[in-house]
């Protein structure tokens, strides 16, 4: 169950060290994390499995018998995790629930903490777990936080293996990828990694992207950002290609036309119709 094998000793990031601002407040109890569906089996992986066969197990909709919830369909309280981090236990942070409705609905929350990593109001993120070694989550389009069903059991299959998993807001996050751009996610995804190593003694990270999260991953690989070498891997879950997809939709041709003449006249940065994406604004670059 361990992920990797090699990692760069603790060092100084070139960038800009940011100020540190962490928001903590009395928690939840550790009961908080109790679901109402198999997932809870997440907190008690077999001694014999790893963490990665306990997410299949969990998936398959056959958790191990003694991580089954009673009658009811709530745990009282989940089986402790082994060497459960004081994020979690009660050293403090933050309760983040996703409420959701109907019978056998997950009840969507993590425990952690929120923290600024960049100057801008955008730039936070959720850690959970308290450890030197993070996975960070890159979703895809108009994603934010807890944006998959896999975020959850994650977490929790990461802290037994004594890692974090921080999930950032990025300018581009919920409706602002149409006025952003893979370069500015790349700039503040380098900022992030920065705040890591310089504020928490990071010993190196794991990116891990969905959808167009894959494609900031790639930009930012390719583009040697000052803390890139402290990226020891990367994954990329469900890859797509944006440009791919939009060549499927009839008013993509019309719409590339006026883009790029919008952008000779230099005016890539303004708006473009709202019937070119009706989700979010999108600048003509973007576009």
């Amino acid at each position: 169950g361990q992920i990797g094998s090699e990692w760069f000793p603790p060092r100084r990031c070139p960038c800009s060290p940011i100020p540190s601002r962490q928001v903590r407040c009395t928690s939840r109890p550790r009961d908080a994390l109790a679901v109402t569906s198999p997932a809870a089996a997440m907190t008690s992986p077999a001694s014999t499995s790893s963490w990665f066969s306990g997410i299949v197990r969990t998936a398959s909709g056959n958790p191990p018998s003694s991580a089954m919830p009673p009658a009811g369909g709530v745990t009282s309280a989940p089986v402790s995790l082994p060497d459960t981090p004081a994020a979690v236990s009660g050293k403090g942070g933050v309760v983040a629930p996703v409420a959701t409705t109907g019978v056998g609905a997950r009840r969507k929350q993590l425990q952690g903490t929120l923290f600024k990593y960049g100057p801008k109001s955008a730039q936070v993120a959720f850690r959970t777990g308290d450890f030197t070694r993070q996975v960070i989550f890159i979703g895809g389009l108009a994603d934010g936080l807890l944006a998959t069903d896999y975020l959850e059991p994650l977490s929790l299959a990461l802290e037994v293996e004594k890692w974090s998993l921080v999930q950032p807001l990025l300018s581009s996050s919920y409706t602002g990828y149409g006025i952003s751009s893979l370069e500015q996610d790349a700039l503040e995804l380098d900022q992030l990694i920065g705040y890591l190593i310089n504020k928490d003694n990071s010993e190196g990270v794991i990116l891990l992207g969905h959808s167009t999260g894959c494609q900031d991953i790639i930009h930012y690989m390719q583009t040697n950002f000052a803390c890139s070498k402290a990226v020891s891997g990367v994954i990329l879950q469900a890859p797509v290609s944006d440009r791919e997809y939009r060549a499927t939709l009839p008013e993509t041709g019309e719409m590339i036309d006026l883009a790029a003449k919008m952008i000779s006249a230099g005016r890539g940065m303004d708006l473009m119709p709202r019937e070119a994406n009706s989700d979010a604004p999108i600048t003509a670059y973007r576009y």
